[in-house]
């Protein structure tokens, strides 16, 4: 199918809407109106993590929706607030800006990450369109919002993600070693000075040798 490859989040008021947008959704594919790669019905607890509720691909290889795109942007939104990826905390704050200029752009991820609120349900999935009214009439139907992103973006982003995380990973250990090798310099040299008081000790404490 020829067509625009989007990232769609659609926000939905019940867990039984999400379900059918995700129903919706598969009835499309098979009319041949959308080609739906992935799609995944999730909802964020309140701990920030997210929870897939119920998910489908078209790829059986990769058995689940959360092998491509999808899984990756659920491995960038999944952690607290939205902005980690493997632990490494403010990456949407500023790699992942596009700074054009004086014009700042928000970062897809961090949009999307704030789509996916704690204790709505969302449907995320993957899928060339035509034309966006097929799913924006489906979904407004079950009263869900939908959020449209080019494809090609989210991929740019998650690639600049990684590559930020693997820098700081990077950074940390160069950090660590030298604060670990400054601590052992440091406690060598404590070392060092132990010995040579405990030396002069033993050596004032020596009786004088005296001449035959």
């Amino acid at each position: 199918m020829d067509g625009l490859e989007s990232v769609l989040v659609v926000n939905f008021g019940q867990d039984a809407d999400a379900y059918e947008g995700l129903t919706d959704l598969k009835q499309l594919d098979a009319q041949q109106q959308i080609d739906l790669r992935a799609a995944v019905v999730v909802v964020r607890g309140e701990d920030g993590k997210i929870l897939v509720k119920d998910e489908v691909a078209d790829n059986p290889i990769e058995g689940t929706a959360t092998g491509g795109i999808v899984g990756l942007l659920l491995g960038v939104i999944g952690g607290p607030f939205g902005i980690l990826i493997g632990g490494s905390i403010g990456l949407l704050g500023g790699v992942l800006y596009d700074v054009d200029q004086e014009e700042h752009t928000e970062s897809v991820l961090s949009h999307v990450s704030r789509s996916v609120r704690v204790g709505h349900p969302a449907l995320l999935a993957e899928a060339i369109e035509e034309s966006p009214e097929v799913v924006d009439t489906a979904m407004a139907g079950l009263g869900g919002t939908v959020g449209r992103y080019p494809a090609a973006e989210v991929e740019a982003e998650i690639s600049a993600a990684e590559k930020a995380q693997r820098a700081a990973k990077k950074k940390a250990r160069k950090e660590l070693r030298e604060q670990r090798g400054a601590k052992q310099k440091a406690e060598v040299h404590a070392r060092v000075e132990e010995l040579k008081a405990r030396l002069r000790h033993q050596n004032a404490a020596a009786p004088a040798s005296t001449a035959a």
